[in-house]
């Protein structure tokens, strides 16, 4: 079980790189989250991996400033932003359910707050 969970791990982190550089390429694909993902997937699937990782030039220059000093550009900020919102009026337009559109709304509400005034902003 904990192998099949390391490869799920390890099989992750390589989609997300994948869906980090559409990113790069693709202005309209955040590319911080999907290496954050990467990254996280990395460190629970396999120590190899994430040492890897680490030592790319796309590990350094997306990722490494955030996890030294938890600071994202605005432009970073933004495009996570815009995406989440986007992705989240799915479900919000999908549910009549009041009770659950009243949480998607918190659930916004909770991320902008964190974004504005949990991650320092890089000038």
């Amino acid at each position: 079980m904990n192998k099949i969970r390391k490869t799920l791990f390890i099989i992750g982190g390589f989609i997300s790189i994948i869906l980090g550089i559409i990113g790069i390429i693709m202005p309209l694909v955040p590319t911080t989250p999907f290496l954050l993902l990467a990254s996280y997937c990395f460190v629970k699937g396999s120590k190899h991996f994430d040492n890897w990782f680490r030592s790319t030039k796309v590990y350094k220059r997306y990722l490494e400033g955030y996890v030294q000093s938890n600071c994202m550009t605005l432009k970073q900020k933004c495009s996570i932003l815009i995406l989440t919102a986007v992705l989240i009026s799915f479900p919000f337009m999908m549910v009549d359910v009041l009770a659950m559109r009243i949480f998607i709304i918190f659930l916004m509400m909770c991320k902008l707050v964190y974004f504005i005034f949990g991650i320092k902003t890089l000038k």
